[in-house]
């Protein structure tokens, strides 16, 4: 006889089903003592929105994309000058106008940062003034002086990053025997092994694959004795200690790669003619492919230049297509400024996430598409740039290609960052069944980031269980970028996208949204907060869990979701804003302190809707900041960098972040205030 259940049964089996929060003691943190506001009044939270949307619609590209500049920090003019002198073009008439930006970027006790209003970093700062004195400037100058003095304050050049070495090595400044071995046999190695190049990040594969050449053939390019830069090792670079660092601890796998090197070098000196030179025509062979279809190796910078440098040292002259297109994809890059006659050069671009971010938040600002063509235009931009061809993905995903990149073009790396953040601009444009182009472009994409979900329930960037930490201790892998594990930003940005494309099909209870809870759960820091991998930091990280929480239906009345609301509500600045600088990857203890910044205190905002907080005086304050901050013509100015390349090594300042997540989360609130789901 078949047992019925009743109302009571399945309240059981929900509770069953349903992921158990972690055990974590109920804490009240102190928040800031805000002077009581009242609610926002509608219209003027509004009229914010309507002037945002004014200014990001004027901005749109004729062709649909939005862009705007990529700022990093003085490494990249700096590469541009290396690389335009090791190409045999050091009159090339730019490389003065790429030296002014690099003087202008100089800190005031010299030295360059990683980001604005950061400390002097050593890495920066070597290959910062080197690339000055291959420009012509004289060492005796006075900021030259000041900048030397900060390089051997922070240890000098024998300390700098092993990317720095090559740089130097390029042009006899290094000894290649001191550099680590980045040995192209390695591409020769099945991706079954633990060790391959599919086991390391992809863009630390577009950085070693033509490395791993340059590093076999060991090119020097004679540059005058006077642009060397021997005063920069302490005691003279015939005296400095060039000798890989030794690991702290002696077994480990630090020590184990040391070993490694040491054996690689030696092997060097033996006949492997044939073995090296198959695998130096293997990378050959692989960069050539992913070339096609792309604006350069891996679509940013370093690749690029890489790949460049390392196809001239193969023989392929300038006029040569591959060499040619990627000489032309370079100078894409670089933006003159007449008024002061410099040059900056961008690591790449970033169309297709701006573009996604844009329009989502035009979405939810209350921008109709069947009112406004424009909107058309970004969606059938963005639908053109969904990748339907394999790519290196494909190792470990076995879904049918699809996907969206972060550049213009760059078909064999999309990335599950930008797919969800184009799939949610997409859906929250046109509903189900409005586009069939659409619903198709949204379900290929669905297929392909569920193919994505790592062992551990989380999702990266480029890559599935790209997370082999031990990697890390490679000696050439302190750019500390080696791997692509999960992070809590993109798992949980992929839960708010399930919540918004195809919430009838996904829930708490759905198995991949169970592993994902999970893993956040296991992610969460001890005071509630979130790491951030791709936003400075825990308050990019909190703001977008709590985001994704919300949306696929979490309870967010759970000790875990309100530990991370009281954190959020704890680090509220006395202005009503938030702020965090990229300290905070340095220093944990510096994490939510910062200058307030427009585009910070639109996540915390965002967050604090999700978690519920929308009538809290924490809301309405950072509310009043964004309404009170926003220029007359509809932005915000913010100056600070709150964009993240790698933890600790590289920034980035988007210089539209001040401008559409203001937009988004002031859109949010103006809804959550007309009764609808922010």
């Amino acid at each position: 006889m078949e047992q019925k259940t009743g109302p009571l049964d399945l309240l059981k089996l929900i509770k069953q089903r349903a992921p158990a929060a972690p055990a974590r003691p109920a804490r009240r943190r102190k928040s800031p003592a805000l002077p009581h506001l009242p609610s926002p009044a509608e219209p003027s939270v509004a009229e914010g929105v309507a002037r945002a949307r004014d200014w990001l619609l004027a901005r749109q590209n004729d062709a649909g994309y939005w862009v705007a500049e990529l700022e990093a920090d003085t490494t990249v003019e700096s590469y541009f000058i290396l690389f335009r002198t090791f190409m045999g073009r050091h009159d090339d008439p730019r490389i003065p106008g790429y030296a002014r930006t690099i003087r202008r970027c100089m800190l005031p006790q010299g030295g360059w940062a990683t980001y604005e209003n950061g400390p002097p970093e050593l890495s920066v700062s070597v290959l910062s003034y080197f690339a000055l004195k291959v420009a012509g400037v004289s060492a005796d100058e006075e900021d030259m002086r000041r900048a030397r003095a900060v390089i051997l304050d922070l240890g000098g050049a024998a300390n700098a990053s092993t990317y720095t070495k090559f740089y130097l090595a390029f042009f006899g400044q290094y000894a290649w025997s001191h550099v680590p071995a980045v040995p192209p046999e390695m591409i020769l190695l099945p991706s079954k092994i633990p060790i391959n190049i599919y086991s390391i990040s992809s863009w630390a594969r577009a950085i070693f694959v033509p490395m791993s050449i340059l590093y076999a053939l060991k090119p020097v390019c004679a540059i005058p004795p006077e642009c060397g830069v021997d005063e920069l090792f302490a005691g003279g670079r015939e005296n400095a200690d060039l000798s890989l660092p030794r690991p702290p601890k002696v077994l480990s796998w630090g020590t184990l790669f040391l070993l490694t090197d040491k054996a690689l070098k030696m092997a060097e000196k033996f006949p492997i003619a044939l073995a090296r030179t198959m695998a130096i025509r293997r990378a050959e062979r692989w960069m050539l492919r992913r070339f096609e279809r792309s604006g350069g190796l891996g679509a940013i910078l370093p690749g690029m230049v890489n790949s460049i440098m390392a196809l001239r040292c193969l023989g392929y002259p300038d006029d040569h297509p591959a060499i040619a297109k990627g000489l032309h994809d370079l100078d894409a890059l670089e933006i003159h400024d007449p008024e002061d006659d410099t040059i900056r050069v961008q690591p790449c671009h970033s169309p297709v996430w701006d573009t996604a971010i844009s329009t989502y938040a035009l979405g939810v600002s209350g921008a109709a598409v069947d009112e406004e063509p424009r909107l058309r235009s970004s969606a059938a931009w963005l639908l053109s740039k969904e990748v339907r061809t394999k790519g290196d993905w494909k190792v470990k995903n076995p879904a049918p290609p699809s996907g969206w990149y972060f550049e213009f073009e760059n078909e064999f790396y999309p990335d599950v960052d930008d797919t969800v953040m184009v799939m949610m601009g997409l859906r929250t444009l046109h509903a189900p069944g409005a586009s069939p182009a659409v619903d198709a472009a949204i379900e290929r994409g669905l297929q392909w980031v569920l193919g994505m979900q790592s062992a551990n329930g989380g999702w990266a960037s480029f890559d599935r269980d790209n997370d082999k930490s031990f990697l890390t201790n490679i000696p050439f892998a302190d750019f500390n970028a080696m791997i692509d594990p999960s992070t809590a930003d993109i798992t949980a940005r992929v839960l708010e996208m399930f919540g918004i494309v195809a919430p009838e099909r996904f829930s708490p209870w759905h198995p991949a949204v169970r592993r994902a809870l999970e893993f956040i759960r296991k992610d969460q820091c001890e005071d509630g907060s979130w790491y951030g991998r791709w936003g400075v930091n825990y308050l990019y990280g909190t703001w977008q869990v709590l985001r994704g929480l919300r949306l696929i239906g979490e309870d967010m009345r759970k000790d875990y979701v309100r530990a991370a609301v009281e954190w959020l509500m704890s680090v509220q600045h006395d202005d009503g804003g938030w702020g965090e600088r990229a300290d905070s990857y340095d220093f944990p203890s510096r994490k939510g302190k910062g200058p307030s910044t427009a585009s910070q205190t639109a996540w915390a905002l965002m967050g604090l809707l999700a978690g519920g907080e929308g009538h809290s005086q924490a809301a309405r304050h950072g509310l009043r900041y964004l309404l009170d901050t926003q220029r007359r013509d509809g932005t915000w100015d913010e100056a600070e960098w709150t964009g993240t390349g790698f933890p600790r090594v590289f920034y980035l300042r988007y210089h539209f972040y001040r401008h559409y997540w203001p937009l988004m989360a002031m859109a949010q609130y103006l809804r959550f205030l007309r009764g609808y789901r922010p």
